[in-house]
């Protein structure tokens, strides 16, 4: 095994996966915030609905466009990079990839149907059209989670000479770490989907576009977000939980455990708090946690990057809470007549609102990155298993070699899809 080769194959999915990523939450949670906006344009006859919902539909369909591309990239990356954990292990998880792909597709013809539609179709007809892209996306994504899960939580077959039989696709799709999973991520790129869009909307008000479309284009995602990210932290307190019970050594990692030992303090930025962590995670200050010391060195993931992978994630959650209880009080305040309350205000300080905005201008940035966090904890943290307890991640790479050559040739790629593909949006960028 060439150090190299390893190093740029897992370079290269970390590249890809990241991508595409942001894309698939997009695509998760843009068609809902569309048809919203045609279901209030409907209702309303308002016309900043009506092009609200026209222009993120274009959206849609454009990274719906880059997003199966990239998609596409990530199932030949299974193969290439990783063929012996494909060879092995394909069958037990190959059924979720198919229910994947047909989730895809009809999400594909809907997308085809709702934008060849909108003036050909009855506006019920028209706005009932998009609700398989909705619910096409979110189990594509779902059937895309169990796979993650299970190569945390193998079940469904047994490994006999290498080779894996008795396969039970549908044990192995609802493995433990299922739930928790799915649900964190669905509710994770909800997040991100409303506040990268609400993102653009608010430099758009910050710059002076305060008319009632740029206020709306802002105050829908924005609230999805809000609502959603409360829900998150419940969600992520289970996966960790989760986590802490089923593979102990990856929470010593996220938690900088270093060895085994009851009343473990709980580390802050700045802060120890004695006996917190066992407090916090098993009601007992005196409770006993298991350590990286548990396990051989070889097996301990990279405590520095999981650790901070964690912190981070932890702290951007905890801050878009924050901005998301702002807007929350915001919208709860009595107004004067014929004034909005779309528009935020601290007290009625129009620097409350200005920095209110420049809060929200950045959140989108801050969601995409806490989620790319999360996943580092998520894959950094099996490490070095690529199947937790089965498989080393190292014994899956490809043997034949120079494959630091093609994470080149990806990384160009990409670069070049990603400077297009934001060419493309600005083309398409919020104005009247």
């Amino acid at each position: 095994m060439n150090p190299a080769d390893f190093a740029a194959a897992r370079e290269q999915m970390e590249i890809t996966l990241g991508f595409h990523i942001v894309l698939a939450s997009i695509g998760i949670g843009l068609p809902a915030l569309t048809l919203l906006a045609e279901w209030r344009s409907q209702r309303t006859s308002d016309p900043a609905y009506a092009a609200l919902a026209h222009r993120w539909a274009k959206a849609t369909g454009v990274l719906f466009a880059v997003g199966a591309v990239s998609g596409t990239v990530l199932s030949f990356e299974f193969g290439t990079l990783w063929p012996r954990f494909m060879s092995t292990y394909g069958q037990v998880f190959g059924t979720a990839f198919a229910l994947e792909g047909i989730a895809f597709f009809i999400e594909a013809i809907f997308i085809g149907i709702y934008l060849y539609g909108w003036d050909r179709l009855s506006p019920r007809a028209h706005l009932l059209s998009g609700v398989p892209i909705v619910v096409s996306g979110l189990l594509s994504a779902f059937f895309v989670v169990t796979v993650n899960a299970w190569m945390n939580q193998p079940r469904g077959f047994r490994l006999v000479g290498g080779h894996a039989v008795d396969v039970r696709p549908l044990t192995a799709m609802f493995n433990p770490a299922t739930p928790p999973e799915a649900v964190h991520l669905i509710l994770a790129s909800l997040m991100v989907c409303g506040f990268i869009v609400a993102s653009v909307y608010a430099v758009a008000i910050l710059r002076g576009r305060g008319d009632r479309y740029h206020r709306l284009g802002f105050a829908i995602p924005f609230t999805l977000a809000a609502v959603v990210t409360p829900f998150q932290l419940i969600v992520g307190d289970w996966a960790a939980r989760f986590v802490s019970a089923k593979q102990p050594v990856k929470f010593a990692a996220m938690e900088d455990i270093a060895r085994t030992r009851a009343g473990v303090p709980l580390k802050l930025p700045g802060l120890e708090i004695p006996d917190g962590l066992s407090l916090l995670l098993r009601f007992d200050p005196h409770a006993t946690l298991q350590g990286l010391d548990s396990v051989a060195p070889a097996d301990r993931p990279s405590t520095p990057v999981v650790h901070t992978a964690f912190d981070l994630m932890v702290a951007l959650g905890t801050l878009l809470l924050a901005l998301s209880a702002w807007w929350a009080l915001t919208l709860a305040r009595p107004t004067e007549a014929g004034v909005s309350r779309t528009l935020p205000a601290n007290a009625g300080n129009a620097t409350g609102q200005r920095w209110f905005f420049r809060g929200a201008a950045v959140a989108g940035v801050a969601a995409v990155v806490a989620m790319w966090a999360g996943w580092t904890v998520t894959e950094v943290g099996r490490q070095p298993w690529i199947v937790y307890g089965y498989m080393r991640t190292v014994d899956a790479l490809n043997p034949s070699g120079g494959l630091r050559y093609g994470m080149y040739v990806v990384t160009v790629v990409y670069a070049v899809l990603i400077a297009l593909t934001i060419a493309v949006l600005r083309r398409m960028r919020v104005t009247r």
